[in-house]
């Protein structure tokens, strides 16, 4: 999801004060023994939390791989579940380390809030998802409808554009979190839920009869959602960013949680330098995109499991495929 702050002065001030918390991530993390991730306050597929309160999903995976790669294991890693109008207070304020929640990578967030995004791990775009019972097959017969939404967000700017532009009216009904608004679209508050699609069909499943409901398939915005972290750091900025490259180089690599270990004496040398070096670069040991991959696994994995055709989503690889696939996952090479 994409939070504009309602309350812009207060996070234009957090953003300056930003700089005075601590620089040093990698060593705040290392002292205490562990990563504050925040996450979203359940997303299924993204970041969600079991019935034993075991956290998974693809932002999830994000964090276990920087905890990986700068202290050598991936399970050291707090979870601090935010809202859309927490999520940034929380990352400017150093309650959290990295933010990886479905955030929209946006010039003004990148100009504005004292923050930096460290990559893009879902490419995205804003949606809509309707019951079958209203017998829409397109937004463009949506007008009037009644729009569930979630507050503050960039959505409710893209949604007004889009109806603006194609002539057509709406009504919104507002919640504060996901949960509430597919609670309030079960319980016919609204006509259609907008929301990323990714959003959208992690909302579905919650649904009593996840058949029920249709994405539409018209998408009406860029969201490339990605982990974001403090700026005035940049070693822990690029532990973050080359944590998330690494997923994805060793995807095109062919290296996997699977192989991972035979793959250390490989002759390749590009592989060679994949599995045990450059780590001295970021500030870390040797070994940190092989901690990354043997215990998370690649970009494919995270994928597939979490939000991919053997997951519950089934959402299908589309833009997030390698870019030798027809993609737009391309990382710079680990040389």
């Amino acid at each position: 999801m994409k939070k504009i702050t309602s309350t812009f002065l207060l996070t234009s001030v957090l953003a300056v004060s930003a700089n005075s918390v601590s620089a040093d991530t990698l060593d705040s993390a290392k002292s205490r023994g562990y990563v504050q991730c925040g996450v979203s306050t359940g997303l299924p597929g993204f970041s969600n939390a079991d019935a034993s309160g075991n956290w998974n999903g693809l932002d999830v995976d994000v964090c276990r791989a920087v905890a990986a790669a700068a202290l050598g294991d991936a399970g050291k890693v707090k979870y601090t579940p935010l809202t859309a109008k927490e999520r940034f207070t929380a990352l400017q304020s150093g309650e959290i380390d990295i933010l990886s929640r479905n955030t929209t990578w946006t010039l003004t967030r990148d100009g504005s809030l004292g923050i930096n995004f460290a990559g893009v791990n879902y490419y995205d775009g804003q949606g809509f998802m309707v019951t079958k019972s209203l017998g829409v097959k397109s937004a463009l017969e949506l007008d009037g409808a009644a729009v569930c939404i979630q507050a503050g967000t960039t959505t409710e700017l893209n949604l007004a554009d889009y109806f603006r532009e194609n002539g057509m009216k709406y009504k919104s009904v507002t919640y504060d979190t996901s949960d509430a608004t597919i609670k309030g679209f079960e319980a016919g508050r609204c006509d259609m839920i907008t929301s990323d699609q990714s959003q959208l069909y992690a909302l579905r499943i919650k649904l009593k009869n996840p058949e029920s409901a249709i994405v539409l398939p018209e998408v009406i915005s860029k969201e490339p959602l990605g982990p974001v972290v403090r700026q005035g750091d940049d070693k822990w900025f690029n532990i973050v960013k080359w944590s998330l490259f690494a997923m994805v180089n060793a995807e095109e690599l062919g290296v996997t949680s699977a192989n991972a270990k035979s793959m250390m004496g490989s002759s390749n040398p590009e592989i060679g330098r994949f599995m045990s070096g450059q780590g001295e670069k970021l500030g870390i040991g040797d070994d940190w995109a092989f901690n990354i991959v043997s215990q998370v696994g690649n970009y494919g994995e995270a994928f597939e499991r979490n939000v991919g055709m053997g997951s519950p989503l089934k959402i299908s690889r589309g833009l997030n495929a390698l870019w030798k696939k027809g993609g737009l996952q391309y990382a710079p090479p680990i040389r």
